[in-house]
């Protein structure tokens, strides 16, 4: 059961347009917005590791990128379409982001528990879009899916990998 509020899922919408954006680049399918407590889009981020060649380009990293310089990081929501990994986890802790919409965490669990030990409120969304895309473009790219979270290629070779990191 989600308790989604109406800016929660309006930044969960924007986030869902973000990674669709992704894939029709060639990218890894996954979205981020934030938001501000009233509604207010601030900015919006979509993977971008493949078409920039950078390991960090992760949706949640080029979102805050996109932000720029604030002094309300402590007043805003991030929403996503999938757990956030621990580089993403730790940068909303070191913005001190007080509320993260996860739309969804099968395909992949990340550091959700690092932003709950530092004091964010985590909301899943459970939303059935995010975890179709998410599990259709696993299988259709599992070697691209699991260089994009870190697993070696030893291990690949057995399965396609959903740690938490």
């Amino acid at each position: 059961m989600s308790n989604l509020t109406a800016v929660d899922q309006l930044a969960l919408e924007a986030a869902l347009r973000e990674a669709h954006a992704g894939l029709s680049e060639g990218g890894i399918p996954i979205g981020s917005a934030l938001v501000t407590r009233a509604g207010e889009l601030i900015a919006t981020g979509h993977n971008l590791r493949v078409q920039n060649g950078d390991p960090t380009a992760h949706a949640e990293m080029v979102c805050i990128r996109n932000a720029g310089r604030r002094h309300d990081w402590h007043e805003l929501i991030l929403a996503s379409t999938l757990s956030p990994c621990a580089m993403c986890s730790g940068t909303a802790v070191l913005c001190r982001i007080p509320r993260v919409v996860i739309g969804e965490r099968e395909t992949f669990q990340g550091r959700e528990d690092w932003m709950a030990a530092a004091g964010a409120t985590i909301v899943y969304a459970n939303d059935l879009r995010c975890i179709e895309l998410m599990r259709e473009f696993i299988s259709a790219n599992p070697r691209l899916w699991n260089e994009d979270i870190g697993v070696p290629p030893a291990i690949e070779q057995t399965q396609v990998a959903s740690p938490k990191l």
